[in-house]
């Protein structure tokens, strides 16, 4: 037997919620919003623009990994750089694709104040998906989905397929849309970050496009999520976190639509999910700070480029551990060239040998 859908119920989408379960997590995430807002804002113009760099490119390529696809780092901060006018010196040209789903946060994330429009939605979608097809497939572009195929999200190998959902029928999607949109451009008396938490599920719920609902529901999250901070300058990302947590993120989804209209259990998941990203992000910003202090205390010290680009590479999160064998890889230099750069950094006290035992010896910055 078909399981009975969120939007089916009779009173859809008149959503319930228990605010005294959620007034703890809320309390909290608003709290931490207000501190990080205000870290953002005593940080210098070069240190706050890294940090908007840092989030919005995270924002972007998690995403998309969470729909399984991998966009390049490189390429996504280039193309956030220069849309935002920050320095790219060193980064890749970019290509089209990557630059439309750039275009897309940025209108969301600097023009927050503006309605949520169907025209909008639809203009995203084209940016997504500038051929006309989700991969190999012909898809309906800036526009509802159509046909009477039902849609569904499904998992499993063909013959053993799991339905984990069904969306409205396609005819029903502009009716389901218009409710959506007025209610999402509508002032109603509720916290602006539970407002945020509904837009993404009942978007996500109708299912409105061929392909991308998810990266726009979380699109439109971000807009939102810019609004209760009010300033367009992103410095955590939900994407992110939602990322870490994918499986969680499909489960409570699940549950969600095949359940009735009381969304308690979403609206708690998001918070928690919102809290994870906002430490995050706290933790990333002091980086930011300790790394500024660190090239202020160490501005006199002569680097060369390689030197330079380790020390970099070692503050903004370096994968594993640091030997010499790595550090020629990487920076493309011979075994002895790489020791003596290591060497040289150990004797201006700014590496040092970790305690740890082992093969090979590591390295790690004087902190």
């Amino acid at each position: 037997m078909r399981a009975i859908y969120i939007w089916e119920q009779k009173e859809w989408p008149d959503f319930t919620w228990d605010n005294a379960k959620l007034s703890y997590k809320l309390g909290k995430v608003r709290s931490l919003q207000g501190k990080l807002v205000g870290k953002m804002s005593a940080l210098g113009f070069d240190l706050k623009n890294a940090a908007i760099l840092d989030a919005l490119t995270a924002d972007i390529t998690k995403s998309s990994e969470i729909e399984g696809e991998i966009l390049n780092n490189d390429q996504v901060r280039s193309s956030v750089a220069r849309h935002l006018g920050i320095e790219t010196e060193g980064l890749p040209e970019t290509d089209r694709y990557v630059d439309g789903v750039v275009q897309v946060m940025i209108d969301a994330t600097q023009n927050y104040m503006q309605p949520l429009t169907e025209e909008r939605l639809f203009s995203w979608h084209a940016a997504l998906f500038p051929t006309g097809r989700s991969g190999m497939y012909k898809i309906t572009v800036a526009d509802w989905r159509q046909g009477t195929e039902p849609m569904q999200v499904i998992s499993g190998a063909m013959g053993k397929e799991e339905v984990h959902y069904q969306a409205p029928d396609s005819n029903k999607v502009p009716c389901q849309m218009k409710l959506f949109l007025d209610w999402a451009n509508d002032n109603q008396e509720i916290d602006p970050v539970l407002k945020a938490a509904i837009v993404h599920l009942w978007f996500v719920t109708i299912h409105p496009f061929d392909d991308g609902n998810g990266r726009i529901s979380r699109t439109i999250t971000d807009l939102f999520l810019a609004r209760v901070d009010e300033m367009p300058h992103r410095f955590y990302s939900m994407s992110a976190e939602i990322r870490k947590q994918r499986k969680g993120y499909y489960d409570i989804l699940e549950k969600t639509q095949k359940g009735g209209l009381d969304i308690t259990n979403w609206l708690e998941w998001f918070l928690d999910c919102l809290e994870a990203a906002l430490l995050d992000a706290e933790q990333s910003i002091s980086t930011v700070l300790k790394k500024a202090a660190f090239w202020n205390e160490h501005r006199s010290v002569s680097m060369n480029e390689r030197q330079i680009k380790m020390v970099n590479l070692l503050w903004d999160g370096f994968d594993g551990k640091l030997t010499s064998s790595k550090w020629g890889k990487i920076t493309k230099c011979s075994a002895d060239t790489a020791l003596r750069d290591i060497q040289d950094l150990i004797a201006k006290d700014i590496l040092r040998k970790t305690d740890e035992g082992g093969r090979s010896t590591n390295y790690e910055l004087v902190l």
